[in-house]
């Protein structure tokens, strides 16, 4: 794939990631569950590839925030759930294991990773069962949503193109 093709590509997925938390969110538990973001994550480790995807999941993180409309939490859940699916789904071609990548490498490990994070850079001091309900069921969500999505294309060959 051409550089140009991949950075719009991406831009188009940070678009997307970004816009979509805006209209489709809902409560869960301590937190707003965003499966949008979740479903860019997906769909961009299985087209793109881990690096783009970490990419993507940073930039929406960082637009959200800048924008006031997501908290410092959307960047070690997304971007830890963006690399597992890619990762997962580079070595073990499925797209299901790109979507249980995002779920577990959001729900658990981002929310693990999250309780050092918000005491440093948010002043909390929860513990990891605190955040992992609502990492998970926004993950879940999401994840079956980019699953969703891609298995609609009929193409496969549309993905690999990539």
């Amino acid at each position: 794939m051409n550089r140009t093709r991949l950075l719009t590509t991406m831009a188009v997925l940070v678009a997307l990631g970004t816009l979509g938390a805006q209209f489709l969110w809902f409560p869960a538990g301590i937190a707003k569950a965003y499966p949008v973001q979740h479903a860019v994550n997906v769909i961009a480790a299985i087209t793109l590839g881990p690096l783009p995807a970490v990419i993507i999941a940073f930039m929406i993180g960082l637009i959200r925030n800048l924008l006031g409309l997501g908290s410092l939490l959307a960047f070690p859940g997304g971007m830890i759930g963006a690399f597992l699916a890619g990762f997962l789904y580079q070595k073990l071609g499925k797209k299901g294991w790109a979507a249980a990548g995002e779920v577990f490498g959001t729900g658990v490990v981002g929310a693990l990773f999250a309780v050092p994070y918000a005491k440093i850079l948010m002043g909390t001091t929860f513990g990891a069962f605190f955040f992992m309900p609502s990492f998970l069921v926004s993950s879940v969500t999401g994840a079956m949503l980019g699953w969703l999505v891609l298995s609609r294309v009929k193409q496969e060959h549309l993905l690999h193109n990539y």
